[in-house]
């Protein structure tokens, strides 16, 4: 089919995330038609260097061999089964014990959903069963941050706490509470490590203080912030922010859909301060983007308390016709398996100190604020003046601008709103690999900078 048939075929019936349906209609869309390692092919035959692994999830890189065989041979052998009726399959059974291998001490259960928004969601339906069958049936308010992501749910919408999964939908549930980002950029009382870690906790504090400490069921967070424009609070927060959870008395919830698996270096950010969360929820490198995946992982103590807070024969309401997927876990096991056996986290971490050199190398563009990385993630943010870190005008729509350029040099990476570019190579990405990453990314920021009203906003 010719490719301008596509795009009127996508115009009149292929709903997008998180577009505006009218401006897309007016665009039209981009067909990626093909990808391998770090590249990815269009339509128009055009070779672009992707800098976020699709969608934060290509973590092993594209046309991974041993990937699409996993998936073939177990699609050949079994493709379906259900978990419902006590039924399960090999591969799911298997991956839900690699990844408590793998995952920190405290969590012993895993539930599978298609992704991240369905794990958040889970998540909130496990807690809240939790407290109701352990005689807590009042603890029903539950924490965010403020530029937290957590899944377009119809719960999990309201914990993210960014205004475009908002509008229109009636959401955050008055139950859903945010205190303010771990932001060192911008935050109001300094950006030394000791006073982000402090105000957080004191945060978190007085907002269960206001709601009443046998009230809060849960406090949900990101070890670095992904949507929210990859913010990285210093070592030592999350685990503050854990040990508070413990004093307070309520469940301490890690978001590691975008952090797991190889992105910030170890395979969860968790491991990094040694922490232990009650419930962790991942997704995208579970299965590197191959195949739908996400899972809730729980300590001992949450399982039980669901577990023997139903009566005999009661089933646990909750489930997915396609939880525990056997072809999605046989995907997950082969990219767990290149993560480790494979070398994949390895390179991750060798690599890194390319990616930190880089985003530090352009702090001298005039368009650059701040560059922050942690791991292969990352951000530029940019400002129209540097000393006050002022922002640019909406209205200048500097995000479109430089998503444009990037294309137009080759490039792919995450143009947020409020003009912090976001970045998440691939595993796989070679020292190469970086170095054309950086010279199109300077490439793209000169060519934005010598736009007239771009050039004119700077000050």
């Amino acid at each position: 089919m010719e490719n301008n048939a596509l795009v009127a075929l996508d115009r009149d019936h292929l709903i997008h995330p998180l577009v505006n349906y009218r401006s897309h209609e007016q665009r039209g869309v981009t067909i990626l038609e093909s990808g391998h390692g770090a590249y990815l092919r269009d339509a128009q035959g055009n070779e672009l260097l992707d800098a976020f692994s699709g969608l934060w999830c290509v973590n092993v890189g594209y046309g991974q061999e041993s990937v699409v065989k996993a998936a073939a041979e177990q699609m050949a052998k079994l493709p379906y089964a259900t978990g419902y009726f006590h039924y399960g399959s090999e591969p799911a059974i298997r991956l839900a014990a690699r990844l408590v291998e793998l995952a920190p001490a405290s969590l012993r259960h895993v539930y599978f959903t298609l992704g991240g928004s369905d794990a958040d969601d889970s998540a909130i339906r496990f807690i809240t069963h939790y407290y109701n069958s352990t005689g807590r049936a009042q603890k029903k308010q539950f924490i965010s941050l403020e530029r937290g992501y957590h899944g377009s749910s119809a719960q999990g919408s309201g914990l993210t706490a960014l205004a475009v999964f908002h509008n229109n939908f009636d959401v955050p549930l008055p139950n859903q509470h945010k205190i303010a980002s771990p932001y060192p950029y911008r935050n109001p009382a300094g950006s030394d490590a000791q006073t982000v870690i402090r105000t957080s906790v004191e945060a978190l504090r007085a907002k269960v203080r206001e709601l009443g400490q046998d009230n809060v069921a849960a406090f949900f967070c990101e070890p670095i912030q992904g949507s929210g424009g990859v913010i990285v609070p210093p070592k030592g927060w999350l685990k503050a922010m854990r040990d508070a959870c413990r004093e307070l008395d309520i469940l301490f919830v890690v978001d590691e859909v975008i952090t797991g698996f190889g992105r910030t270096g170890p395979m969860f950010a968790c491991e990094a301060e040694g922490v232990e969360p009650d419930l962790m929820v991942v997704a995208k490198g579970l299965t590197a983007g191959y195949a739908p995946m996400g899972a809730v992982l729980m300590s001992d103590a949450v399982y039980a308390g669901i577990a023997d807070g139903m009566p005999a024969g009661v089933p646990v309401g909750h489930g997915h016709t396609y939880s525990a997927h056997p072809v999605s876990a046989a995907i997950g096991l082969e990219v767990l398996r290149l993560y480790t056996e494979g070398g994949l986290l390895a390179n991750g971490i060798a690599q890194a100190p390319h990616f930190e050199e880089g985003l530090r190398g352009l702090l001298g563009h005039p368009l650059v604020g701040e560059a922050r990385s942690r791991g292969l993630l990352g951000a530029l943010e940019l400002v129209a003046d540097k000393s006050s870190k002022d922002r640019f005008d909406p209205a200048l729509k500097l995000h479109e601008r430089i998503a444009a350029v990037a294309y137009r040099n080759r490039l792919i990476f995450r143009a947020f709103g409020d003009n912090v570019l976001g970045f998440a190579p691939a595993l796989c990405y070679t020292a190469a690999d970086f170095e054309l990453l950086f010279d199109r990314l300077k490439k793209t920021l000169d060519e934005v900078l010598d736009q007239t009203e771009v050039r004119q906003a700077v000050k």
